[in-house]
């Protein structure tokens, strides 16, 4: 890679591009820094901080040495992104906006700013490896295991991925504090960002209850009997423990609650105890939207899943039935969500992912038919 070409790293505020951009100087490179403002929101009650972060971006790209830019994908982020997490949760799914955010925001609005100001790559500080093949890049888990984040970048075309570097991939997490730590960059000890960007750190309920309010039903057992209130079938996700609201029932065994089931239909919650419930496995499930990073012919005999960040990926099956894609695990997996992504790889290579539709579970489909509830069976 020719390193007098320019790079134009997007600069949180955080140690993570803080170091990527000290890499890419330190390298040779023409480096610039970017802020991306990407929520203006101004509501109630709720902390933003991104003004504090950009204040932390100015003085670290200062101890760099590299000019840093501001740029406004608001209203890209709005439209595309939180109108999508909205409507989502409306229909009863539990989105994941970080995902959608690489794909529209950071791989799409960001990288077109970049290129037509004459940038030759972006960089930023995610935990991921890439490969040039042909005209397309592969994407690869990063080397640490516990910072990997490709499952967040599946949606992105490999077209794009060869436009970007990605300097801490090769890296552990810990290697990076050290780094930042020897070059005493300010933000060495700062923590790291979690959850969703826009919420940041505030309360995930309160915050979305400005947008969706609250529509009260019934929390109840699997076996329909009444156990308390709930706000809106929004605020839960299925295989969610803490929150429920219904700490001990009496006649019930002294064992935690989790969220089974939600009848978007009358608006009501199921609850199981113990996290072994057969309600809360699932054998597999129906994917829509499945984009691959470039054409390939893979082997899937050494396919695999995961359904949600950092957990295991697992040996499946992948078949494609009417109007979307049939996944079979092979062992049942805790939690399977809508609207949640299920991403396939094989070997260490990230090769795309979907939106999952709806679960495949013998022992949900008996336990539906029995309690009268609809469900949707594709193929």
């Amino acid at each position: 890679m020719n390193k007098s070409k320019k790079v134009i790293v997007g600069i949180s505020g955080g140690v993570d591009s803080s170091v990527a951009a000290l890499l890419l100087k330190s390298s040779g490179f023409n480096v610039q820094g970017l802020f991306m403002q990407n929520w203006t929101n101004e509501t109630p009650n709720i902390k933003c901080t991104s003004e504090e972060d950009y204040k932390d971006a100015e003085k670290v790209c200062d101890q760099i040495g590299i000019p840093l830019m501001k740029a406004n994908f608001s209203s890209q982020y709005w439209e595309k992104v939180f109108e999508n997490f909205l409507d989502d949760h409306h229909r009863g799914l539990t989105p994941n906006p970080d995902i959608l955010c690489n794909k529209e925001i950071k791989f799409r609005a960001f990288l077109d700013y970049c290129l037509d100001i004459g940038a030759d790559y972006i960089a930023t500080g995610h935990y991921v490896r890439t490969k040039v093949s042909g005209s397309n890049s592969k994407l690869l888990r990063g080397i640490d295991e516990k910072k990997d984040q490709s499952y967040f970048l599946h949606q992105v075309k490999g077209k794009d991925l060869n436009r970007a570097i990605f300097p801490l991939g090769e890296l552990k997490k810990t290697e990076v504090r050290k780094i930042a730590s020897d070059n005493e960059l300010l933000t060495m000890n700062k923590k790291d960002s979690v959850g969703i960007c826009f919420i940041g750190k505030n309360n995930y309920n309160d915050f979305i209850s400005n947008f969706l309010g609250k529509k009260p039903g019934s929390i109840l057992d699997e076996y329909g009997e009444k156990l308390g209130n709930h706000q809106g079938l929004m605020y839960f996700t299925l295989g969610q423990r803490q929150g429920i609201g219904i700490g001990g029932v009496k006649g019930k065994l002294q064992d935690s609650w989790y969220v089974a089931h939600k009848n978007i239909a009358n608006n009501e919650l199921t609850v199981v105890q113990g996290s072994s419930h057969p309600l809360l496995y699932s054998d597999g499930c129906f994917v829509e939207k499945l984009h691959w990073i470039d054409d390939q012919i893979f082997d899937e005999k050494n396919l695999k899943v995961q359904i949600r960040y950092q957990s295991k990926a697992v040996s499946c099956k992948l078949k494609k039935v009417k109007g979307c894609y049939k996944i079979i695990f092979n062992k049942p997996e805790l939690a399977v969500t809508p609207g949640q992504s299920a991403v396939l790889y094989s070997g260490e290579e990230c090769l795309g992912g979907g939106i999952i539709k709806e679960r495949i579970s013998k022992d949900f489909y008996n336990w539906a038919d029995n309690r009268g509830y609809n469900y949707q069976v594709y193929g």
